[in-house]
Parts: C-alpha cells; sequence; structure tokens
C-alpha cells in the first residue's frame, strides 16, 4: 500500500520534471528541472522498492545505486551549467 503511494509519487515527479524540461524557458531552468524531479522521483522509486523488496543486502545496493546517480546528476548540471554560463556552448554559433 505504501510502496503503491511511493511508485504514484515518483510518477508525478518524472513527469514533472519532462514537463519542465520541455516547457521551461533557458538552459539553467531546464537543467534545474530534470535534476531536482528526477532525484527526488528516483528517491521515492528506491523507498518504494525498499519496502517490497527483500533483504538488507537488496536495500543496500538500491541506496547505493541512488546515491551514485545523486553524485552523477549533480556532476553532470555542475558541467553543463559551468559551460553555459561561460558561453562557449553549441548554442553561440
Amino acid at each position: 500500500m505504501a510502496g503503491d503511494r511511493l511508485h504514484l509519487g515518483r510518477s508525478f515527479f518524472f513527469i514533472a520534471g519532462t514537463v519542465g524540461l520541455m516547457r521551461l524557458p533557458d538552459r539553467l531552468s531546464r537543467l534545474h528541472a530534470l535534476t531536482k524531479a528526477d532525484n527526488v522521483g528516483l528517491g521515492l522509486l528506491v523507498l518504494g522498492l525498499l519496502l517490497e523488496g527483500p533483504g538488507l543486502l537488496n536495500g543496500i545496493k538500491l541506496v547505493l545505486i541512488w546515491l551514485f546517480v545523486l553524485a552523477a546528476s549533480a556532476t553532470g548540471a555542475h558541467l553543463i551549467a559551468k559551460r553555459a554560463l561561460r558561453g562557449d556552448g553549441e548554442d553561440d554559433r
């Protein structure tokens, strides 16, 4: 029951991130929408799977995957934003 609600919340955040990617006006706003909403959605997915999944080892693996994705997402967003702020992107041609 709680896992189903978490999966429903996950779907909401993934859809919100996708809508933000499509609708927000500039590169940094779209980047913000993608990183925030997708990371929250992934967190809800992991929490839902923790409630449904068997065993502590599987739970630890899920949390580690979530943490690695958080680190990769933050790093990628930082690099994209840094390049966008420098103004040397391919859009400037």
